[in-house]
């Protein structure tokens, strides 16, 4: 079983935390763990290749925080601007490798990217002398249909969110899911036999229209029986030390900067601390297994 990472750039909603203009006990916490930007992720592989999810708002801030220099694909979860207006920060890759980047997205969000952003994908539009912009090459992914990406499976996981349907995805072992209220029986399917699973949760208690809450998404969880499930997409009503104390096992609260890697010896964590340090992985290497899991069968 090849190695598998998963650094996530940013865990907050599309208000980001601290929020501005708020004085509330999360928005104004000393504790680094409390800053979330805008929702992004990347997933990474031990023998090469770098799958970017979304592209928020600070996406070019959360590159440079984790020192990543490189993508090789890009996966729109769906067409909500605190996923999608950060497109321009791509623009680097592309002038870099000079190569068009490959990005995914569902058939609802396809588009929204062509009228929001034509200056990108209208061919007709081409750059000022002395200027450029990001060589996108848009593909729209088919919910029932798996994508090769970096010579890896992805499987769509379509998920409802008010009028959209965005698609989350599982590669190997790794379900990821973002923006949804509910998982659709075909979605729970795809999902079954999972080490390492995210979903998303915006608060406790009163449940929202078109996102999972803290209830919601751990009763989703339970059901799914994932090794280890880290929740996302967090707002301002949720601090992270109230999560560690009251979510029960097997589930955490994601941060930004936190990576997770995967692989048949277990599963660990590393990245930006409560103190703020960073401590990344290095190199991919064999990592002992973490006490409360074991080995994998």
């Amino acid at each position: 079983m090849e190695r598998i990472r998963l650094t996530f750039l940013g865990t907050g909603t599309s208000f980001g935390i601290p929020v501005v203009g708020c004085d509330c006990s999360v928005c104004t916490s000393t504790d680094i763990r409390d800053r979330r930007s805008r929702h992004g992720a990347l997933v990474s592989w031990e023998s090469g290749g770098r799958f970017l999810v979304d592209t928020p708002p600070e996406l070019r801030l959360q590159l440079l925080r984790e020192g990543i220099d490189s993508v090789d694909a890009v996966w729109f979860t769906h067409g909500h601007a605190d996923h999608l207006h950060g497109i321009d920060d791509l623009r680097i890759f592309s002038l870099r490798s000079r190569r068009s980047l490959p990005v995914w997205a569902p058939a609802d969000t396809v588009p929204l990217l062509l009228s929001r952003f034509r200056y990108i994908f209208d061919g007709g539009v081409r750059p000022q002398q002395g200027t450029s912009k990001p060589e996108l090459d848009l593909r729209t992914v088919d919910p029932e249909t798996p994508e090769e990406i970096l010579g890896r499976t992805v499987m769509p996981l379509p998920v409802p969110h008010g009028a959209m349907q965005p698609l989350g995805f599982r590669v190997g072992d790794v379900g990821y899911v973002t923006d949804a209220k509910t998982l659709p029986d075909r979605t729970m399917e795809r999902l079954a036999g999972v080490r390492l699973l995210v979903l998303n949760a915006l608060w406790r208690g009163r449940p929202h229209p078109t996102h999972f809450n803290v209830e919601e998404a751990v009763a989703m969880a339970e059901r799914i029986g994932a090794r280890r499930t880290y929740l996302t997409h967090l707002t301002h009503r949720l601090s992270h030390q109230e999560l560690v104390d009251t979510l029960p096992p097997g589930v955490h609260p994601a941060r930004d900067g936190l990576t997770v890697e995967l692989g048949p010896d277990g599963i660990r964590e590393s990245g930006t601390g409560e103190e703020g340090g960073n401590e990344h992985f290095g190199p991919f290497q064999s990592l002992p297994p973490t006490p409360e899991e074991g080995a994998s069968p």
